[in-house]
């Protein structure tokens, strides 16, 4: 690896290890030949992120259609720039990530930038690009070309991802809808309708995957089980957490995992 690619995946690093506690302390547990790979996944997606979530000026849609267009310029001829989709174009390339992921997720993304409410195939279309896609360019990594296996894990790396997001929806509701103006949720286009009952209904959509989604985790290779089987532990946590609480709370108060709790799940995983 020259030094240009290096330093692009040490700033992959360093954007998860600022943006995601828990996404990094999961990561820890890959093997390092794959961990950079997922850094510079997970830097390439917090970016365009960004682009829809936090900056959110009049261009937005310019500076995303310009951000996926050097996303796939670099994935084709090897080099970037910007040391983030560089890192990523060295791992697109490397694993065969295609725009066959990457277009579903941009798309997602731009659906982002004029939030409009959604029925329940435009929310299965937005949960496939925003998060099933991510899991399975991670799974690339994870399987490091061997076509057979990924065929073979590819739905469970979907039922992850989109319970993951599912999870993420319930937990941001509130700041998504008062301050991005976004309902994700087919039955639920205003926090009102946000019941006891509809979170329970949500609550059983992700129980279900989660099932296809452990039943995949555990045949992952070596390099990555620990790692997802972390990540999977915590985001069980948190459905419970969820689940505890009355849906008048989720719709005023971000619930999350304490701290204490993250590092027993990390004890329990680190050592299996």
């Amino acid at each position: 690896m020259n030094l240009y690619d290096s330093v692009s995946y040490e700033l992959s690093q360093r954007l998860t290890e600022r943006y995601s506690t828990s996404f990094s302390l999961s990561s820890s547990l890959l093997d390092s030949s794959i961990r950079p790979h997922i850094y510079a996944i997970y830097g390439m997606v917090r970016v365009a992120d960004e682009i829809v979530d936090t900056y959110r000026g009049n261009d937005a849609a310019e500076e995303l259609n310009r951000f996926e267009a050097e996303v796939a310029r670099a994935v084709q001829v090897g080099y970037s720039t910007n040391p983030i989709i560089q890192a990523y174009a060295q791992t697109a390339r490397q694993f065969g990530i295609t725009d066959e992921l990457t277009k579903p997720f941009f798309d997602s993304m731009r659906s982002d930038l004029s939030p409009t409410p959604m029925d329940q195939a435009a929310y299965e279309a937005y949960i496939y690009g925003s998060a099933e896609v991510v899991g399975l360019m991670c799974l690339r990594v994870f399987v490091e070309g061997d076509e057979a296996q990924y065929q073979e894990l590819r739905a469970g790396a979907q039922a992850l991802g989109s319970a993951y997001q599912k999870v993420n929806f319930l937990r941001d509701i509130a700041a998504d809808y008062n301050e991005l103006g976004r309902s994700y949720f087919p039955t639920i286009t205003h926090l009102d309708q946000l019941t006891d009952e509809a979170k329970q209904h949500i609550i059983n959509e992700v129980a279900a995957e989660y099932v296809t989604a452990y039943d995949a985790l555990q045949n992952l290779p070596k390099t990555a089980r620990r790692a997802v089987r972390l990540s999977y532990e915590y985001y069980t946590e948190l459905l419970n957490v969820l689940q505890k609480a009355p849906a008048e709370t989720i719709k005023t108060t971000r619930l999350s995992v304490p701290k204490f709790k993250k590092t027993i799940l990390y004890l329990k995983v680190r050592f299996l």
